[in-house]
């Protein structure tokens, strides 16, 4: 008997020091998120996104200088080279979104002469270009999907802000944008995930950051990942109504028991 099948050895990283990371902390067994030592209650909705990219990058909460500065650099690297924004005009309308993400990063990598350069600097700062440059390439997707003329970035926007003003074609009330921002920092990062797991690994043959990003959304598209979401938007959609919530989720359970008792008998 081998020392996995006598169960001496853990399958999986289960008791694996993996990495150690100073960013996150997700503790969910008491339902607790910390960033860089910021517990999730303190910044959302009390610091900006702009806010939290720079204590995610540079250790700390920005100063008023600091903030401004990064703002500013965010905006000005939102633009995509003309050829993604070609790339992006020839996908198929029926791509799922996550295949056109993926796609689109791994071609930014096409368009950067420096895009062998693993000098640490020079991956920040490739890491706040597609922090930038990536809700633009799902803006300009959904809105060619749309049959809907492309809304090029308004630099005088916040990341959120800027983002639901390409989406919708206006600029978005401040409640609206305050609504996405919030998002946008309660995802900022969730320690070792798959995808952030992924992502490691690639980088860590000293390949380039867009090789990298690429693999974490590969991973990150799966249905027992970030693609979960889209299974819950669907059951949302076939459950309809508040009334029929218990009743869905008895039937489900039944399926689901039903399943397994002729998997069980098939062995």
């Amino acid at each position: 008997m081998s020392d996995v099948e006598s169960g001496s050895v853990s399958k999986g990283l289960e008791g694996i020091v993996a990495a150690v990371t100073r960013l996150s902390s997700v503790r969910g067994q008491i339902g607790q998120l910390v960033y860089a030592g910021y517990d999730i209650n303190e910044l959302a909705g009390n610091a900006s996104y702009e806010e939290v990219v720079h204590l995610l990058h540079r250790g700390h909460l920005p100063n008023r200088s600091e903030l401004s500065e990064m703002k500013h650099q965010l905006a000005s690297y939102r633009e995509l080279p003309d050829q993604v924004i070609s790339l992006i005009r020839s996908l198929p309308i029926d791509t799922p979104p996550m295949h056109a993400l993926r796609t689109c990063v791994s071609a930014m990598g096409c368009f950067d002469p420096d895009r062998d350069n693993i000098d640490l600097e020079a991956a920040r700062q490739k890491s706040l270009q597609l922090i930038a440059q990536v809700p633009v390439m799902i803006a300009y997707f959904h809105r060619c999907r749309s049959g809907k003329e492309l809304v090029h970035p308004k630099m005088d926007l916040g990341e959120a802000a800027n983002f639901l003003y390409m989406i919708d074609g206006e600029v978005p009330g401040a409640e609206k944008a305050n609504t996405m921002d919030v998002c946008y920092v309660l995802h900022a990062d969730h320690g070792m995930n798959a995808s952030t797991f992924s992502a490691r690994v690639t980088i860590a043959t000293l390949t380039d950051i867009y090789s990298a990003v690429t693999s974490a959304i590969g991973t990150l598209k799966g249905p027992l990942h970030g693609g979960a979401n889209e299974g819950v938007i669907r059951m949302l959609q076939e459950i309809g109504t508040p009334d029929r919530v218990d009743g869905y989720i008895a039937e489900a359970l039944a399926s689901e028991t039903e399943n397994h008792g002729d998997w069980a008998q098939s062995l």
